[in-house]
């Protein structure tokens, strides 16, 4: 065990690579991007009021992020692999706290609108390079472990902290400070990438670039979020949305044809795909991310509508949540030393599940403490675990020159699941509650969105059983984690 701690930590050193440095800036980058998803959410109907928004213009803040962001992280890691991580990482990093300016600036609806698709594309850009800086930096071993401990902590906790500060800012503040609060964390970024981590390789000589594969990946990537994220105006059966869905299976389906028989250098090398671990790490992260994504709405609402809490108050209640989730991370870092990261993966999901289904009982006439508290816990302990084992799945044992791709897959997959799941589930709560607004008709419909995620839940944990390979011996696997 020494030996091989003593190698990793001389190859880190040799690359050149200051690994705390490096930890540093991509922790910020992932707190800044997960912070952003749910921070922006609490603020809606402020922005609404404040820049004159229709009902319907309004999902077009959470939208405009979702599209470009989903489409383009696979074209941003491909991106990554080929001018380097750093460099990517220092120009997404510039685009995003830029459009967080701009964001807050706005005096129109459309300002903010596609000052939020110009963040969407510099997270596709900064998301995948962070990623593919964190699994290079720390190829294996304790380091690894440890290092996607704390990333995996602020990755969801900066999800639940982003519910916190949306409710302070929006009420105390004023809703511009949703888009302000990410210059700061920017800057910090910039500051720690641009003198701390080393600079990249020169680029290794590949192959024309493949531009029709690109276009046909981000075009089918968007058109599916687009068709997702549009369901709350076009129901799953109509020729809309079911038009919008086939025709971005047709352009996936086309991507796909386009990748095996280029003769340029493709956007993903699809046998990649064959490796058990990646596939199975990423079916696995599309069920995850859409139950995470439906837990933070659902409960938000449920704080909000049923229980008439502030904006403030409700985020002060998602505090154990976020607690939770450093929790589960910190528990995983331990664990990982004695067991590998299959085991860990499937446990995290049983946890998670019990804590969704303990939120399937939600009541109307509930309360904080009796109906929120606990499931709060036992899901966000559950979620800590799930995250780093799932990302040093995913991309250990990953060339490093399809580290930035295996990332930008990786990401893409959790923002369509989470674009999936919430709609999925979020339409079968709204035909739960039906046309009334009672109390206890929201607290069904949230319920009735809790017992799916924890049935989805479930459902990757049997794909965790099933595909992912089973470790060597105890305490390791192909992943280099354990």
């Amino acid at each position: 065990m020494a030996s091989t701690q003593l190698t990793d930590e001389k190859a880190i050193v040799t690359s050149g690579a200051r690994p705390g440095v490096t930890l540093a800036a991509v922790s910020v980058v992932q707190f800044m991007v997960s912070l952003d998803l749910s921070v922006v959410n609490v603020g809606l109907p402020e922005i609404g009021s404040g820049l004159g928004f229709s009902e319907v213009g309004l999902t077009w803040v959470i939208h405009a992020y979702a599209l470009t962001f989903g489409g383009l992280l696979l074209l941003g890691g491909k991106i990554a692999d080929r001018y380097g991580h750093k460099r990517v990482m220092l120009f997404g990093l510039g685009l995003f706290g830029l459009a967080s300016l701009v964001g807050g600036l706005a005096q129109a609806p459309g300002q903010l609108v596609a000052a939020r698709a110009a963040q969407g594309v510099g997270a596709a850009a900064l998301a995948p390079a962070a990623l593919a800086l964190l699994a290079s930096t720390f190829p294996g071993g304790r380091e690894r472990v440890k290092a996607f401990g704390v990333w995996s902590a602020v990755n969801a906790s900066g999800g639940a902290v982003g519910v916190l500060a949306g409710g302070l800012l929006t009420q105390y503040a004023g809703w511009q400070w949703v888009m302000y609060i990410n210059l700061p964390m920017a800057a910090l970024a910039l500051a720690l990438a641009w003198r701390g981590i080393a600079a990249d390789r020169p680029a290794a000589r590949r192959g024309r670039p493949d531009v029709l594969g690109a276009v046909l990946a981000t075009a089918g990537a968007a058109l599916l979020v687009f068709g997702v994220v549009r369901t709350d105006r076009y129901p799953w059966s109509s020729a809309t949305t079911l038009g919008t869905l086939a025709l971005a299976v047709v352009l996936l389906a086309a991507f796909v044809y386009a990748e095996k028989t280029t003769s340029r250098d493709p956007l993903i090398r699809l046998g990649l795909f064959a490796n058990r671990s990646v596939a199975g790490a990423n079916a696995y992260t599309l069920l995850f991310g859409g139950a995470m994504a439906s837990a933070l709405y659902f409960v938000s609402l449920y704080l909000q509508r049923v229980l008439s809490g502030s904006p403030a108050r409700t985020g002060v209640e998602f505090l154990p949540f976020a607690l939770g989730v450093v929790l589960g991370s910190t528990l995983a870092v331990k664990l990982g030393y004695r067991f590998a990261p299959r085991t860990i993966l499937i446990c995290g999901g049983l946890l998670a599940a019990a804590g969704f289904a303990w939120f399937g009982l939600m009541r109307a006439e509930g309360t904080f403490l009796v109906d929120v508290l606990g499931p709060s816990i036992v899901s966000s302990v559950g979620i800590g675990l799930c995250l780093a084992p799932a990302v040093s799945i995913a991309t250990g044992g990953v060339a490093p020159g399809e580290a930035g791709v295996a990332s930008g897959v990786l990401n893409s997959t959790r923002q369509i699941g989470a674009s999936l799941g919430l709609a999925a589930l979020g339409t079968a709560a709204a035909d739960r509650t039906g046309r009334s607004v009672t109390p206890q008709a929201l607290s069904d419909g949230y319920a009735l969105g809790m017992t799916a995620g924890a049935v989805i839940l479930a459902v990757a944990v049997l794909i965790a059983v099933v595909v992912l390979p089973r470790p060597q011996r105890p305490g390791t696997d192909k992943a280099g984690v354990g």
